[in-house]
């Protein structure tokens, strides 16, 4: 198997610390090394691989979340849909037995999808995540912000968690962030009752003003990068101990 989970923690704002992780596949091609998704799953789409390879990440994440559930009750792992997954008649039962099989609590997996993605059919997308929330699972939209056209269909969409796209994150400075899209993009959030998470934070003045918006939660390089899951135990050990994650 070539193909690894990586994680990336997603951090409390107020205490930094790591309360999930968003798992990221990763290919170990034995000539060009670690390869991120960008650079594979467009050619995995067009092989027919990713409905499988989909489905594997999200029993590897699963399971490996349930053991650092044993010291960190709560903690929660996102876990990335594809075109293909979310197209699947097969996807609601898939997601159930890897739930029943690994034993992680259904409130625990939140499963992302991209805007664009619910934007190509917007009433089969509403059909599929309402079939996906009878489980207990949650739903969180990614990039939110860059699909405009998609505000007004929100409601339509049985989302729980909006991430907030990283273009807005980088775009804030302190003499905007009163007028910024992020700010913006967090009051939609509320309106329609979404738990926001900043997405590509790099630096403390991004966090500090994302807490000045009241933003619960942020991944980013400015916390960690993405990380094999041993690292990110070591990250959660020292977390237990009292040391910030940074």
């Amino acid at each position: 198997m070539q193909f690894e989970v990586h994680y990336q923690p997603i951090v409390d704002l107020n205490g930094e610390l790591a309360v999930g992780v968003e798992a990221l596949v990763r290919w170990r091609h034995p000539v060009r090394g670690l390869l991120a998704p960008g650079d594979f799953i467009e050619l995995a789409e067009t092989l027919g691989l990713m409905p499988g390879l989909g489905l594997w990440v999200l029993r590897e994440a699963c399971a490996q979340a349930v053991v650092w559930q044993q010291d960190n009750p709560g903690f929660k792992v996102n876990v990335n849909l594809s075109a293909t997954q979310l197209s699947s008649p097969e996807l609601t039962d898939e997601v159930g037995a890897v739930l029943a099989d690994t034993g992680l609590p259904p409130n625990s997996l939140v499963l992302e999808l991209t805007e664009s993605m619910a934007l190509t059919d917007l009433t089969e997308s509403a059909r599929v995540l309402s079939s996906l929330k009878t489980l207990g699972v949650r739903i969180a939209l990614d990039d939110f912000g860059t699909g405009f056209s998609s505000l007004s269909h929100l409601g339509a969409l049985p989302v729980d968690v909006v991430k907030i796209d990283k273009s807005f994150v980088a775009a804030m400075r302190e003499t905007t962030a009163t007028g910024s899209v992020a700010e913006a993009v967090l009051h939609i959030a509320r309106t329609f009752n979404l738990a926001p998470v900043a997405e590509g934070v790099e630096d403390e003045m991004q966090a500090t003003l994302l807490r000045e918006l009241a933003c619960a939660e942020a991944q980013g390089y400015h916390f960690a990068r993405p990380m094999p899951a041993a690292e990110l135990t070591g990250l959660l050990t020292r977390q237990s101990a009292g040391l910030q994650i940074r």
